[in-house]
């Protein structure tokens, strides 16, 4: 992708129909060392006539397959530079650092690998007959009905806390087979054109490559949003983000125009008396809930931010205190340093410093890690590698703090999870996964309570 200055910031490109939209008239976006400009919008160019069949409704799902797989080859090599140059301009709008955006791009090709793609199609819809064609089905009475998962029509609005959401958002909007119009968040503008230019590099023009465009508008744009965001042309707004986000997308949802919606979320961690028995147990535990607590600097839903020890005080004194130490080692993804605390929250932690031995807080606000032991949980969000640390007689007691708004509970040691997991599951909670790993998602597994393929396709009935 060719980037140019104009004024203070960058130069966003546009994919239309799989085609890249450059030059133009263009609208400046941001202020200062965030400020962009972007290809004014014809919105004509931006949706499918439902008078005919998207391009690639009758394209078969093996060569959709194939398709994907090249692309992930084409994107690991980035012959054509694409990512290199996505990646220098996202420097300039993520928050996240530069060293951890570069892993993170290194590694978007994992994305489209061909059983991570199988295991999609099998395991959220059953196979691939339901895709190609219609599958016959036996109901009470003998009688006979097919079904079919027939390509819908998509607006994304996609988050831009990880460069993997957009991966995420092409893969599973080619294997529908459907059209889709995606949303650039403001803190990820290039990540998704990125892909799409490439796929059009190894395809130029296939049904697949024109049935994707990707452009940016301010979110909560009415003039835009009131015009797109319409059951004439689009089935479903996937909507990833928080409150606000989903919020502004819920007034547009009725009849024939559906919301599925990645939730804001958060996600917590629940640590076993187990933990204590050794040295190196201790250093384990503290380790993998290290690794959890920073994925993505916690940016991510799946970043644990409270963490609840099985013991004492003391117990969760000396986890918290190697916790901290943890917190600061680089990983894949994240940093050794993250953002510094802000003045605000630091008021609020410097109060809690006061108000020992109930309250203790291990490490400074210069975002390489800071932990909180408290009797309850704070009040406050943390973020930016806090974690807030808490003591409970019983991991059961953990149960009570988890919501329908917690997405992944990390649990030490695996034997415990048996017992917490129908818990957890009652209390609304979507993942409980092994301390260490709630980092990503194993394709063909539920996401966010739901399976994103099945929820993505219009399934239609031949009775």
């Amino acid at each position: 992708m060719t980037t140019t200055t104009r004024a203070s910031g960058t130069t966003v490109i546009h994919v239309i129909r799989g085609e890249a939209a450059e030059g133009g008239p263009y609208i400046d976006h941001g202020r200062g060392d965030t400020a962009f400009s972007a290809p004014a919008l014809d919105l004509n160019r931006l949706v499918w006539p439902r008078t005919e069949p998207g391009p690639a409704f009758g394209v078969p799902s093996a060569e959709i397959v194939d398709l994907l797989v090249e692309t992930g080859e084409a994107l690991k090599t980035d012959r054509q530079g694409l990512l290199a140059e996505a990646l220098e301009a996202m420097v300039r709008v993520s928050p996240l650092p530069a060293e951890v955006l570069e892993r993170a791009y290194a590694v978007l090709w994992r994305s489209f690998q061909r059983p991570s793609l199988r295991a999609q199609i099998d395991h959220e819809l059953g196979g691939p007959d339901v895709l190609d064609g219609w599958r016959e089905v036996r109901l009470p009475e003998g009688r006979l009905a097919s079904v079919r998962a027939f390509p819908p029509r998509l607006v994304h609005v996609i988050a831009g806390n990880a460069p993997g959401v957009a991966a995420m958002s092409v893969v599973r909007g080619a294997l529908t087979k459907g059209v889709n119009l995606l949303k650039l968040p403001s803190n990820d503008l290039f990540t998704a054109t990125a892909i799409l230019r490439t796929m059009a590099k190894v395809a130029p023009g296939h049904p697949v490559v024109r049935s994707f465009s990707a452009v940016y508008w301010r979110g909560g744009d009415a003039t835009v949003e009131s015009v797109l965001f319409r059951p004439q042309f689009f089935d479903k707004l996937v909507a990833w983000g928080g409150e606000a986000t989903i919020r502004g997308a819920l007034q547009y949802v009725g009849p024939g125009f559906e919301l599925v919606s990645f939730d804001p979320k958060t996600s917590i961690s629940v640590i076993g008396r187990e933990a204590f028995a050794t040295e190196e147990a201790l250093t384990e535990a503290a380790d993998a809930a290290a690794a959890d607590a920073t994925f993505f600097n916690q940016q991510a839903c799946v970043a644990s931010r409270f963490q609840f020890v099985e013991g004492s005080d003391e117990d969760a004194d000396r986890y918290a205190a190697l916790l901290r130490e943890r917190l600061g080692v680089a990983r894949e993804f994240s940093s050794a340093d993250g953002p510094r605390v802000p003045a605000e929250l630091r008021e609020e932690i410097d109060v809690l410093r006061s108000m020992e031995p109930d309250y203790r807080v291990w490490g400074g606000y210069d975002g390489r890690g800071l932990v909180i032991r408290s009797p309850e949980p704070v009040d406050f969000h943390p973020d930016g590698k806090i974690v807030n640390v808490i003591p409970v007689a019983a991991l059961s007691d953990a149960v009570t703090h988890a919501g329908v708004a917690t997405q992944t509970v990390g649990v030490y040691p695996d034997a415990r999870k048996a017992e917490l997991r129908d818990a957890l599951a009652c209390a609304g909670v979507q993942r409980v996964v092994s301390l260490g790993r709630a980092g990503g998602m194993p394709p063909g597994l539920s996401h966010d309570g739901f399976y994103p393929l099945q929820r993505l396709m219009r399934w239609v009935n031949d009775e």
